[in-house]
């Protein structure tokens, strides 16, 4: 039996949902989602590791309770209690996308695989749907790198971490970029011994180098043990339980619990997308253009299945442009947009557009460059956060040209400069508004009146 709708939605991520809501709104929708709602961000990614760092910032905070004059007993961490208040916090919030997912007359749930017959054809469940337009939006899962005796033992990802009850008691995290620095410092701060083995020569190496050097710092300040330039050379059962990780030189590492945090592989291989035509890059991911076009007509593919940036705000963004487009038959393009991201260890990193390094790269002795330490801002010592700065990055013409952020909030205070650089202010304007005293906002302030070009 084959089943004929105006459009195909293949995954319910937080790009395929809201399309496909949209969508419904137009004619007969099929949604296409062998999973929960929500995709990664909902269910395994940002809000329930946001929820947990949460609970170990304010176990961190306890302890420190004497330095702000505040008198408390040892901590402890329920970690059967925070993982229980994080599956409350995604299912309350899954709950009303399901709602909303009833409420579509148009729409249709199919709890499936999906499967190309061909370009306008899709299998799911036993039902051929077919439709001129099809969107795809399976998401990415946990890169599963090659380490010899990884077979061997158990080890877990950025989602089976997520639902430990009992504490590691020696944590090692194979990865250093933003997933794997912010869980090493949830469980260093829940009471885990953690080593972080990173294969780079830095944590965090999409960042400016001094970026990566406060966060470093931060985690040494903490107990973390951070090893750079390493990877595992095998790892094998330990006798007395856990795991025994090689990382060079004879060194031996006793893990009770190994966390692969490596990046991320597209969810293409179950789709049969040679039967449509639709190409993918060596590692899978799908090639689209700027308006999320793949290489077979009518076929569209968005969110972190087309690859980087793979981000909950970049997959929403897609939704809302690609829907635009098919639908209010408007011009829409990727090209020139701003994307802006946060790591959300302690302090946080926030950035968007060039980093100092590839804007001098761009402009040389024309790029303007203006920092403000946090150690300078009266919020941020009185909040007794004075870890970080923030940077901003302009043009010949004065134009933002990005900013980087590193210390408290900074991915709140990011926004300000995001929106600047959108409306194309100079940073000029940005330095004569006036801020309120005392905020962490002030620094955004000083840092742009302190833009200028280097003299040598």
């Amino acid at each position: 039996m084959t089943q004929k709708v105006e459009t195909i939605v293949i995954g319910a991520g937080m790009a395929g949902l809201p399309m496909a809501l949209r969508a419904a709104r137009h004619g007969d929708t099929v949604l296409v989602e062998p999973g929960k709602l929500g995709g990664t961000c909902l269910n395994r990614g940002c809000i329930p590791t946001k929820t947990m760092i949460y609970s170990a910032k304010v176990a961190h905070l306890a302890r420190r309770a004497a330095d702000f004059g505040v008198e408390t007993g040892p901590v402890r961490v329920d970690l059967a209690s925070v993982v229980a208040r994080k599956d409350l916090v995604v299912s309350s919030i899954r709950s009303g996308s399901e709602r909303a997912v009833d409420r579509a007359e148009a729409l249709q749930l199919v709890p499936a695989h999906a499967r190309f017959l061909d370009a306008h054809t899709v299998e799911a469940d036993g039902t051929r749907f077919q439709a001129d337009r099809i969107v795809i939006n399976t998401g990415a899962r946990p890169h599963v790198p090659s380490i010899p005796g990884l077979d061997q033992v158990s080890w877990l990802d950025s989602t089976s971490a997520l639902d430990l009850t009992d504490l590691p008691r020696h944590l090692v995290v194979v990865g250093g970029g933003y997933v794997g620095c912010e869980l090493a410092q949830m469980y260093r701060r829940f009471g885990s011994k953690v080593t972080i083995l990173q294969r780079a020569d830095r944590l965090l190496p999409g960042e400016d180098p001094d970026v990566s050097q406060v966060v470093a710092d931060a985690f040494s300040a903490e107990g973390i043990d951070v090893r750079t330039a390493t990877t595992p050379d095998y790892v094998a059962p330990h006798p007395d339980g856990g795991m025994s990780v090689a990382v060079g030189d004879d060194q031996r590492l006793e893990a009770s619990h190994l966390l692969i945090a490596t990046g991320r592989t597209p969810n293409t291989d179950r789709l049969d997308l040679d039967a449509p035509g639709v190409a993918t890059d060596l590692q899978g991911f799908i090639t689209v253009d700027a308006a999320y076009a793949t290489t077979t007509e009518g076929v569209y593919a968005i969110g972190d299945v087309v690859g980087p940036p793979m981000f909950t705000h970049t997959a929403r963004d897609d939704a809302a442009l690609l829907y635009r487009h098919l639908y209010k038959q408007e011009d829409i393009t990727i090209q020139s947009r701003l994307v802006p991201h946060a790591v959300f260890t302690d302090p946080e990193v926030a950035s968007f557009g060039l980093t100092e390094t590839q804007a001098r790269q761009i402009h040389g002795d024309q790029t303007g460059i203006g920092i403000e330490h946090f150690r300078g801002v009266a919020k941020a010592r009185a909040m007794d956060e004075t870890a970080g700065f923030i940077k901003i990055i302009t043009g010949p013409d004065r134009k933002i040209l990005g900013a980087t952020i590193v210390g408290p909030e900074a991915g709140n205070l990011i926004h300000e400069l995001v929106v600047a650089a959108t409306a194309g202010l100079t940073i000029d304007q940005v330095s004569e508004a006036m801020h309120i005293h005392p905020t962490l906002a002030e620094g955004v302030n000083a840092a742009a009146g302190g833009v200028h070009r280097p003299t040598s």
